[in-house]
């Protein structure tokens, strides 16, 4: 008998600071990301998925994400869907200091499926906490999002980070899908396999049919 996941959705600092603020997301666009996230959340209520909203707080003299700003506050999408638990965050993890394991251990949860923003950056550090602490994890890739960076290591547009952290979570830490065929395995209380990194990496040297 196949296992059924009890899952909860973790929906990661959807805030006006991505959309109108310092720091818009642009790959997927958070036009085509942002109600698809409404959606996993409508269909995690509608099948008794527990929702976790988080938000990341910083210091009130910061550029980005200031708390009490308009930046800081969550997007009025995500602020008017009900949430089973509320996090407030000041590091990248939705983990770290958090009581967020304590409290999907206290409610049998053994899969987290996470949403929102940033893909490479406090999404993959949930991510990877997540799974080493041996929790399944599935990721809604049309669900979240990258934006650009340019720094002394060098340059990389929204799409190539979201896309090459997306390939890497996918080779060992996380299932990544879409919406809907994440909904679609919601209904059927199924669980969504991922690959390997020796597989990927098969693959990718043209070893083994895609």
């Amino acid at each position: 008998m196949s296992h059924s996941p009890r899952r909860a959705l973790i929906v990661i600092d959807v805030q006006n600071e991505y959309f109108d603020g310092g720091m818009p997301i642009t790959h997927p666009p958070a036009d085509s990301s942002l109600p698809n996230i409404v959606r996993a959340m409508e269909a995690a209520r509608a099948h008794g998925i527990p929702v976790i909203t988080v938000q990341h707080d910083a210091p009130e003299n910061s550029p980005i994400f200031a708390k009490g700003s308009h930046g800081w506050q969550l997007h009025p999408a995500i602020a008017a869907q009900a949430a089973d638990h509320r996090i407030n965050k000041t590091l990248a993890s939705s983990f770290t200091g958090t009581g967020l394991r304590e409290w999907l251990a206290d409610n049998g949860i053994d899969t987290v499926t996470i949403a929102g923003y940033m893909t490479h950056n406090c999404n993959a550090s949930t991510i990877l906490e997540a799974a080493h602490n041996g929790l399944q994890v599935e990721v809604l890739g049309d669900a979240s999002g990258s934006l650009p960076y340019e720094n002394a290591a060098g340059k990389a547009s929204a799409e190539e980070i979201h896309r090459v952290f997306s390939v890497v979570f996918h080779s060992s830490f996380a299932t990544v899908t879409t919406t809907g065929a994440w909904i679609g395995a919601v209904a059927d209380r199924a669980a969504l396999g991922r690959d390997n990194i020796y597989a990927s990496n098969q693959r990718a040297r043209g070893l083994l049919k895609a």
